[in-house]
């Protein structure tokens, strides 16, 4: 007998056709955020507006990747109490959702990486899906806070998974009173916004399409140079599917991970430690420490205790 597919796997088209109208409605926002972008024609494009799209751009792509994905989906370094809330916040305004559903998708993610309950991999639904259909559908829409037991302790980071609005209203608010009115708001914030979409979600996708496989995975990540460029290092994909613990996820010198440079500056000030390193059974390609090997500090496979 045919096992039946998980709810997840349904298309958005499908979704639509059964007046799932929650999806229906987070297509048609996307869409007008898209939309928004072509207002720039009447505005204008100042310069002072590209700068501003360029600044949030890499401010907001930085705490996706060193807050949504290395901090509170991975805990491969520790920050103080404050500085957690502020990088939560931060990475909210780019309007991908909660800091509490993002952690517990990438986990499930990473627990059925590429299998049938993977929440979105290429290989099982499609470019499609992966790439922003899933995020768009009412059956992605929850946040298992099982998955999420060392986070969801914190009420500040509930409030903010609760009032996802909150964070991109002052984020845009911010574009249009303190820069030049509309036309910021246009080319500053939404354009930023629409790129920072697209960028991360290349790594759902693509990096599990095209590009080189240095570790012999049990899904099909991908290093792509190309993607670890416009995400601040994430495109070494495989590299971290091998070893998820690392805070470096360019494994080797030529390997460029500009998130991982950003927090070793943050380190200097205090601001954030116990950047993980992979350790050299890792970087020779061994699933798990050899036997033989002198003993390392325990580091857990998946989550630690907040600092």
């Amino acid at each position: 007998m045919t096992a039946k597919p998980p709810q997840d796997s349904r298309s958005l088209h499908d979704a639509v056709q059964s007046t799932d109208w929650k999806s229906f409605g987070n297509l048609s926002l996307f869409l007008a955020v898209h939309l928004a972008c072509f207002v720039a024609i009447w505005t204008g494009v100042r310069m002072s507006d590209l700068l501003v799209c360029l600044a949030l751009y890499l401010v907001r792509m930085f705490a996706i990747t060193a807050g949504y994905h290395r901090y509170f989906s991975h805990r491969t370094y520790k920050m103080g109490r404050v500085m957690q809330l502020v990088m939560a916040f931060v990475a909210m305004t780019s309007s991908q959702k909660g800091v509490l559903w993002w952690a517990a998708h990438h986990r499930r993610h990473h627990k059925y990486s590429d299998k049938p309950d993977d929440v979105h991999s290429p290989v099982q639904r499609g470019l499609w899906w992966s790439h922003v259909g899933w995020i768009l559908a009412s059956s992605s829409s929850d946040t298992d806070s099982s998955l999420i037991k060392d986070l969801i302790k914190y009420p500040e980071l509930r409030w903010l998974n609760r009032h996802v609005v909150f964070p991109v209203f002052c984020m845009g608010a911010f574009s249009f009173f303190c820069f030049n009115g509309l036309s910021t708001l246009i080319v500053g914030f939404f354009w930023s916004t629409v790129l920072v979409w697209h960028a991360t979600f290349t790594i759902n996708s693509l990096s599990h399409v095209i590009g080189s496989r240095r570790y012999d995975t049990d899904d099909a990540s991908r290093n792509n140079w190309f993607l670890a460029l416009i995400t601040l290092g994430e495109g070494w994909h495989n590299n971290h599917h091998h070893y998820m613990n690392s805070c470096r996820q360019g494994f080797f010198w030529w390997e460029y991970d500009f998130t991982y440079y950003g927090l070793k500056v943050l380190s200097w000030f205090g601001l954030v430690w116990d950047l993980r390193e992979p350790p050299r059974w890792v970087l020779e390609g061994h699933k798990r420490r050899p036997s033989k090997s002198a003993p390392e500090k325990p580091q857990p496979r998946q989550l630690t205790e907040a600092a």
